[in-house]
C-alpha cells in the first residue's frame, strides 16, 4: 500500500475495511474488560458488528468520493449500532460525514477538523456525557490531531498516527478518569474497541498489517489464548437442543462429559433416573444419538436459534389494531418472553444481555406493530440508547420507558392500559418502573476486586438495581443478603425468574426458605430461561 497525502472514498473504505477485520482479531479480549464479572461482556462485540453494518451499506454506493462513502457509513452504523458503544459510534460517523460533505479526498488538515467534528457530534447525543469512555478517547485524539495541524504539520498519515498515539494514551487513562474502571482493573472496553479501528486503518494505509496482532492495553486480564473465528453473519446461535434422558443408574456426570464439546450453553441436570439436557448445538442429530446411548430420549424440543433471530418478531396474537399504542420489548428467554406476550407485548424482539439488538431490529419491530404509536421496553441500559435513535428513524409517534431490568418491564407493563391515551400510558410506565427492586444473581466469569469485594471466578455474585454489591459461594446465601438489604416488611410479591441454568426444584427450594423467612409479601417462581443469570428476582 503507498503512503498516501491524501485518500478517497475508495481508500477510506478499504482502510477501514482491514480495521474491522484487526478488530476481530482482538474482539475477545476487549468483551472481557467488563468492570463486572459478569458472563455478559459485549461490548467489542457490538462495535464490531456496529461496524459490519457500517461497512455493508457502504459497499452499495458506487460513488468513490470521501463523502459518499463516509455518509453510507454513517447510515450503516445507525441502523446496525448496538449496544451504548455502538450507538456513540455511530454518531462519531455522523460527525465525520457532516465534515466531509461535498468533498472527493481528505488530506491531513481535512481529517483532522472532521475529528473534531466526530467528537463533537458523539458528545451531543448524550444528555450526560461521562469521561473514561470512548467519549474521551475521540475527544483527546481530535485534540491531539488539530494541535498537530496548528503546528504546521499537515501530513495525513503524520496526523493519523498522532490521532492514534492519542487514542491509546487515552485507553491507558480511562482508569484513572473513572473509578470503577481503576477498581477493577480494566482500560474502558468501548474506548478500547475505538483505537483498535483507529489502529488497523492506520497500519493499513501504512502497509503494516502483514504478520501482526492488536494487543491489549494495560489491562491485568491475559490475552484469550487461542483465537476465535467469529462467524460472517449475526446469527451464531444454532439449534436450542432439549430433551430428557430416563433409565436406570443413569450417571449426570458421564453424560455431561460425553456432551461437554458437542454445543455451548450445555445443561445437563437431573438424578439417577431422569436427566434433564439443554444445548445450542449446530448438530442437534448428533447431540441426541450420543445422548441415546444412556437409555431413552423424551420430550425432545429443537428450536432453530437462527430462524428465530431471523424472524424475530413474535407477534402476540391479540386484536392489537384496537389498542392507541402497542409495546415492544426486548426479552431474552422464553419463558420471559411469554410473560411479556401475556401481560400485552405486542412485539418481542429476542435479545439482552450478550445479545444487544440493532437499532434496525428495533426499527422493524415498531414498523412492524399495527399501532401508529408505540412504547418501546428496552429491559437493559445497554440497549436503551440503539431504542433512542428509532424515534429519528421512524414517522411512528415513539415513546421510549427507559426500563433497565427485566422487573422493571414487567412492572411497567402492567401499568399499560390498551384503551388509555398514549402520553398517560408512556407516563404511568414510566413512573411503574421505579417500584420494583431488581436482584440479579450470576456466576463470576473472572477472579477481580469491585465495590470492596474480593471476588473468586466462579463464585456467585448479586446485583441490586444493577450495582454489583454481594459475591458469595452459595447462590441462596447471597439472595437472602440482598433481602435483608431491601427490607420485605412493606413489599407485597416477590417473583423469581430462574434462569436456563437452574433447576425448577432448587428454585422451589429458595421460594420456600424465603416463605419461611418472610411470611408477608407473595411468593411466585416463573421459569424465565434467561441465559447467563440464574436468577433474576422481582421485589414490589
Amino acid at each position: 500500500m503507498r503512503r498516501p497525502e491524501i485518500i478517497d472514498g475508495k481508500d477510506f473504505r478499504e482502510a477501514f475495511i482491514a480495521a474491522t477485520s484487526w478488530l476481530e482479531k482482538i474482539v475477545l479480549d476487549i468483551n472481557a474488560l467488563n468492570v463486572y464479572p459478569v458472563p455478559d461482556g459485549d461490548c467489542g462485540t457490538n462495535v464490531l458488528f456496529t461496524m459490519r453494518a457500517s461497512l455493508a451499506e457502504a459497499a452499495q454506493t458506487s460513488d468513490g468520493t470521501i463523502s459518499a462513502v463516509v455518509r453510507a457509513m454513517a447510515k450503516g452504523a445507525l441502523m446496525g449500532s448496538r449496544g451504548n458503544s455502538g450507538v456513540i459510534l455511530s454518531q462519531i460517523w455522523r460527525g465525520l460525514a457532516k465534515s466531509l460533505e461535498e468533498k472527493e479526498a481528505i488530506d491531513g488538515k481535512g481529517l483532522a477538523e472532521a475529528l473534531e467534528e466526530a467528537s463533537k457530534t458523539a458528545y451531543q447525543v448524550l444528555s450526560n456525557p461521562v469521561e473514561g469512555t470512548i467519549l474521551t478517547v475521540i475527544n483527546r485524539a481530535a485534540s491531539a490531531a488539530a494541535k498537530q495541524v496548528a503546528s504546521g504539520d499537515g501530513n495525513l498519515l503524520s496526523i493519523l498516527e498522532t490521532t492514534v498515539e492519542a487514542a491509546k494514551a487515552s485507553v491507558a487513562d480511562t482508569p484513572n478518569l473513572l473509578s470503577v474502571l481503576k477498581e477493577a482493573g480494566v482500560v474502558d472496553a468501548g474506548g478500547h474497541a475505538l483505537f483498535t479501528l483507529l489502529e488497523g486503518a492506520l497500519l493499513y494505509l501504512k502497509g503494516e498489517l502483514d504478520n501482526r496482532s492488536p494487543q491489549l492495553i494495560a489491562s491485568s486480564l491475559p490475552l484469550v489464548g487461542s483465537p476465535v473465528q467469529l462467524p460472517a453473519i449475526e446469527e451464531p446461535y444454532g439449534f436450542c437442543t432439549q430433551f430428557l434422558i430416563k433409565g436406570e443408574r443413569l450417571d449426570v456426570g458421564k453424560v455431561r462429559e460425553r456432551l461437554h464439546n458437542m454445543g455451548k450453553s450445555l445443561i445437563v441436570v437431573g438424578d439417577s433416573q431422569t436427566i434433564r439436557v439443554h444445548v445450542h448445538t449446530p448438530t442437534p442429530a448428533s447431540v441426541t444419538r450420543e445422548a441415546s446411548l444412556f437409555g431413552a430420549l423424551s420430550d425432545v424440543n429443537i428450536r432453530n436459534m437462527d430462524e428465530q433471530h431471523k424472524d424475530f418478531l413474535l407477534m402476540h396474537e391479540r386484536q392489537t389494531t384496537k389498542q392507541r399504542a402497542s409495546v415492544v420489548a426486548v426479552v431474552n428467554g422464553d419463558g420471559l418472553a411469554k410473560v411479556f406476550c401475556d401481560l400485552g407485548a405486542s412485539a418481542i424482539i429476542p435479545g439482552g444481555q450478550t445479545m444487544n439488538p440493532s437499532t434496525r431490529d428495533i426499527l422493524e419491530a415498531v414498523e412492524a406493530v399495527p399501532s401508529d404509536n408505540v412504547i418501546i421496553l428496552p429491559n437493559n441500559k445497554n440497549i436503551i440508547p440503539a431504542a433512542q435513535q428509532v424515534k429519528y428513524l421512524t414517522k411512528k409517534n415513539l415513546k421510549v420507558v427507559p426500563t433497565e431490568t427485566i422487573p422493571q418491564g414487567v412492572s411497567a407493563l402492567v401499568a399499560f392500559v390498551p384503551e388509555a391515551d398514549f402520553e398517560t400510558n408512556a407516563e404511568r410506565m414510566a413512573e411503574a418502573k421505579a417500584t420494583v427492586k431488581t436482584i440479579e444473581i450470576t456466576r463470576a466469569s473472572r477472579a477481580t476486586r469491585l465495590s470492596g469485594l474480593d471476588i473468586s471466578e466462579g463464585q456467585a455474585i448479586g446485583l441490586l438495581d444493577g450495582k454489583l454489591l454481594a459475591a458469595g459461594d452459595k447462590v441462596d446465601e447471597v439472595i437472602f443478603d440482598f433481602l435483608a438489604r431491601i427490607g420485605l416488611d412493606g413489599a407485597s410479591l416477590v417473583t423469581i425468574y430462574y434462569g436456563a441454568d437452574t433447576s425448577e426444584v432448587e428454585a422451589d427450594q429458595i421460594s420456600s426458605k424465603i416463605r419461611q423467612q418472610y411470611p408477608t409479601p407473595e411468593v411466585g417462581v416463573v421459569n424465565g430461561g434467561q441465559p447467563h443469570y440464574n436468577y433474576i428476582i422481582s421485589v414490589e
